[in-house]
């Protein structure tokens, strides 16, 4: 059995073709990095500020006890807000949220109307299309349950996210937000979710790059000889002037 030697020529040749595999990688990050660094942080973090246009009720509005409303089963809790223009309950039930009239008690799904009218309080822009979502998509990765999208004809291509649930406003994205999110997915290797930079495969390849840099050095001390020292030893010997 032939027996593997770990000489200096082994570990370059490792060296060699691992560098060449994490070297794109670098690459990637290093690109990444950059546009993310380059592009408008506000035009990329400013599409997600919790809606604040709550409108105030009127002297004459006359709200119904919350406790009269039938078929809700028992409430665990009661919240009176604004839902596009009008004052609602949303209550917590055993079977999830549910959404009452504040003032006739009648029941509220939200409907792509409402959603539209929703979306409109954040975008002033003509909308182009609504469509409801089983579930969130990559761009509001970060809410759960079923959402309405509602896409305007701006410049910014933005879209609304809004519950289909609560009717709450959830995200606005727009493509300079969806151009960061593509080198975010490259920087962090995470292809699927883009959301963690804990996952195997960018670990791997850490500890990768780790050995790499650790074989560069030992290749680069032990590519060094006495003779790349002789100016240094000449330097010495020669005598000081006077």
């Amino acid at each position: 059995m032939k027996r593997i030697r770990l000489s200096t020529l082994l570990f370059r040749r490792i060296h060699k073709w691992v560098g060449l595999v994490l070297g794109l990688q670098f690459l990637l990050w290093a690109l990444s990095g950059s546009v993310m660094a380059l592009l408008d942080k506000d035009e990329v973090g400013g599409h997600g500020a919790a809606m604040g246009h709550a409108h105030p009720l009127s002297a004459e509005t006359t709200l119904i006890d919350p406790a009269g409303i039938a078929g809700l089963g028992p409430v665990s809790g009661v919240t009176l807000r604004d839902l596009a223009g009008r004052p609602v309950y949303e209550l917590n039930t055993p079977n999830g949220i549910r959404l009452a009239d504040a003032v006739d008690g009648k029941a509220i799904a939200i409907d792509a109307d409402t959603a539209r009218t929703v979306a409109s309080m954040m975008n002033d822009a003509p909308i182009r299309d609504v469509r409801q979502l089983a579930k969130a998509n990559l761009e509001a990765r970060e809410h759960k349950g079923a959402m309405w999208r509602v896409d305007f004809a701006d410049a910014a291509n933005s879209s609304a996210y809004v519950s289909a649930e609560t009717g709450r406003f959830l995200v606005m994205r727009g493509d300079t937000w969806r151009t960061w999110d593509f080198f975010w997915m490259l920087h962090n290797m995470d292809y699927v979710n883009r959301t963690s930079f804990n996952h195997p495969f960018i670990i791997f390849v850490g500890f990768g790059a780790l050995w790499l840099s650790g074989t560069g050095f030992y290749l680069l001390f032990k590519s060094f000889s006495r003779a790349d020292f002789r100016w240094l030893r000449r330097r010495r010997a020669r005598p000081a002037s006077a």
